[in-house]
């Protein structure tokens, strides 16, 4: 049992990185597969921490192998959507696209920059906007088009990612799990903080 949080996290890594020759081949059913891929990627992000926390393997290796792969399975969603969706996503919302990755990369450029470490914060920002993402590309796989949700989806990415920026610059040490920057205020401050048992390490 003590494996299966990693079990999850490589099968979501499989998936992420299968979907895209699935979305360049354009089979038959592709919204629908890609939806249950990206359904089992939401389910087992949750599953792979909570059972980790269960069992009492909550690694700072483990919370950083879930962190790193959660962007690469997005990744893959994300660009199989837009190989899927080009007219919409390129055509249509290439700055928006480019501008939410720039800030992506930016927050690993803070983190590695004062640390030499990647992006684990699970911020309860980054796992809202997670779910509003979520929301936003299954309607894009139905409909390859999408309205408001995709411009909540894209300013709240852009909040969440300088939020966490701003968590690692706060930071005096690195560190996994830091809801808020609230949160990284108090650490910087030597005090202890209360992490939620089912979200947070």
């Amino acid at each position: 049992m003590k494996h299966l949080p990693y079990i999850l996290i490589y099968l979501r890594l499989a998936l992420g990185l299968a979907i895209i020759p699935l979305a360049l081949l354009r089979i038959d059913h592709f919204p629908a597969i890609a939806l249950a891929f990206l359904g089992f990627g939401l389910v087992s992000d949750f599953l792979d921490g909570y059972i980790a926390r269960h069992l009492g393997v909550s690694t700072e290796k483990l919370r950083r192998l879930d962190s790193s792969i959660d962007v690469v399975f997005f990744a893959g969603v994300g660009l199989a959507t837009v190989i899927h969706c080009p007219d919409f996503l390129i055509r249509e919302k290439a700055l928006p696209l480019m501008l939410l990755v720039v800030a992506e990369v930016l927050t690993y450029a803070v983190s590695y920059f004062r640390f030499q470490k990647e992006v684990a914060t699970h911020s309860i920002g980054a796992k809202v906007w997670t779910l509003v993402l979520f929301a936003t590309l299954v309607e894009l796989l139905l409909h390859c088009r999408s309205g408001l949700l995709f411009e909540i989806t894209f300013w709240l990415g852009l909040v969440t990612r300088i939020e966490i920026a701003a968590i690692y610059l706060i930071l005096r040490n690195w560190t996994t799990d830091v809801p808020t920057v609230w949160h990284a205020m108090q650490l910087r401050k030597g005090r202890p903080i209360k992490r939620h048992k089912v979200f947070n390490g």
